[in-house]
């Protein structure tokens, strides 16, 4: 087909056109490679500014790192190629002697903040755990059951996830819209006339135990498994602050290192049973991954020590915090989910919004005033409501991180009233969002940098 031809056909594209047609303009303007690239320099340098430096972020999945694991992301080793498992005679290339260190010093410090046998490193994104679960302990056509949407549920676990490229028929968990828990009584009826292969619980909506040890009981009867989809609760988890999913009859954790756990954007996998490595470690490498970015790698076991020393006095902080912030959001005519058992036992804390406006638009209301949350559906929506939903998610993760405590959720609650019953100005509310990100300039549950 001619040039000229393809210029004129219609263009489909995913992404927000306006955003693009910015892209392409500035790039225009720009002239040049070396201006262009410098376009991208601008960007990266105001979200640090803003998003690093001026706003309270309250973001359930994200987590600032601190300043030696983020560095390693642009270590020297990020270049190099490893592929295969660990030791000179399973790699494809020679000269690995220090990625070989690297790995298996990542692996073993994964195992002791999890308190597992086994664990992997190569997975670059937490949804990559999951697809490796499915891989190995599914086939096409078998019944899973995992949380719906609006109880919290993710996709990586529903019909447009990973479970559903594995062919696998996805089922609901019954789960209780007032008290935010698994209904086990409807769990066991619906689970023996579905007999599933493999029972997922994961929620990104998360803020209560789920009964681990009564489901794993009740799908050993026909041989299902559970496992447990921790990609919020994997920092909990380790440190003590959550349910321990592995001890309760889960035969396999996965998790994302970027969030509670405060590590790299990348997914963690450990597991007890011996007779589960073959399959999943054969479903890593080579099927889901193959160069597995070893500056990550390095990122994560450096985290990994830092979560070893600190983890356990840093997680109880953030669980206090969500709750100090979801009590002080109450009392200030923001209503929460589950006032009525304490709001939350993890990070994050769940408002109702759909008085003032819904979980998008008050999102964004609040960004204009640099207060960082996120739109999230709740029981009372329909599935379909995701872009417009009646729920706003909240974390306290990063401000916990930044050395906040419950004074401060105070007066994060205060500034969040102040939006959401327009007593003030977002310019006004911003103004004392920066002063009080400002206050808190040392990221905290680190070690200091060396002399």
């Amino acid at each position: 087909m001619p040039a000229a031809a393809r210029e004129t056909e219609p263009t489909l594209e995913i992404h927000d056109a306006s955003v693009l047609a910015w892209a392409r303009d500035t790039l225009d303007r720009a002239g040049d490679p070396r201006a262009m690239q410098q376009a991208v320099l601008d960007a990266v340098a105001g979200n640090a500014r803003w998003r690093g430096e001026e706003c309270l972020n309250l973001l359930a999945p994200e987590a600032p790192m601190s300043p030696t694991v983020r560095g390693l992301l642009s270590a020297e080793v990020g270049q190099r190629a490893a592929e295969g498992h660990i030791g000179p005679a399973n790699r494809w290339f020679v000269g690995t002697k220090y990625i070989d260190e690297i790995e298996a010093l990542c692996v073993e410090l994964l195992k002791r903040a999890f308190n597992a046998r086994y664990a992997d490193h190569r997975l670059v994104a937490s949804m990559i755990g999951n697809m490796t679960v499915y891989a190995a302990l599914t086939q096409p056509g078998d019944a899973i059951m995992s949380v719906t949407q609006p109880f919290g549920g993710h996709s990586s676990n529903r019909a447009d996830g990973p479970a559903g490229i594995r062919g696998l028929r996805v089922h609901d968990v019954p789960m209780d819209p007032i008290e935010l828990v698994v209904d086990l009584d409807a769990f066991a009826g619906a689970a023996r006339q579905i007999r599933p292969t493999l029972v997922a619980l994961g929620a990104s909506m998360t803020l209560f135990p789920f009964p681990v040890r009564e489901m794993s009981a009740i799908v050993a009867e026909w041989g299902g498994r559970v496992f447990f989809d921790g990609a919020h609760q994997l920092g909990l988890i380790g440190g003590g602050q959550f349910q321990d999913p592995l001890r309760e009859g889960s035969c396999v954790l996965t998790g994302s290192a970027g969030k509670t756990f405060s590590g790299p954007q990348s997914g963690v996998i450990v597991w007890n049973d011996p007779a589960l490595t073959e399959p999943l470690t054969d479903a890593i490498f080579p099927t889901l991954a193959a160069t597995h970015q070893v500056n990550r790698v390095a990122a994560l076991a450096a985290a990994a020590a830092e979560f070893l020393a600190f983890g356990p006095v840093y997680m109880a902080q953030i669980v206090v915090n969500a709750q100090a912030l979801a009590a002080a959001l109450q009392a200030r005519d923001v209503p929460m989910l589950a006032a009525h058992k304490g709001f939350t036992r993890t990070h994050q804390a769940i408002a109702d919004v759909r008085a003032f406006g819904g979980g998008e638009a008050v999102a964004e209301r609040l960004a204009e005033a640099n207060i960082i949350t996120n739109k999230n559906l709740i029981p009372t929506d329909a599935p379909a409501a995701w872009d417009h939903p009646g729920g706003l998610r909240i974390g306290t993760t990063e401000v916990t991180r930044w050395g906040m405590t419950e004074p401060e959720m105070a007066r994060i609650a205060d500034l969040m009233a102040d939006v959401l019953h327009e007593r003030r100005g977002s310019a006004a509310v911003r103004a004392d969002a920066i002063e009080l990100r400002r206050a808190f300039p040392t990221l905290q549950f680190c070690f200091p940098p060396e002399a």
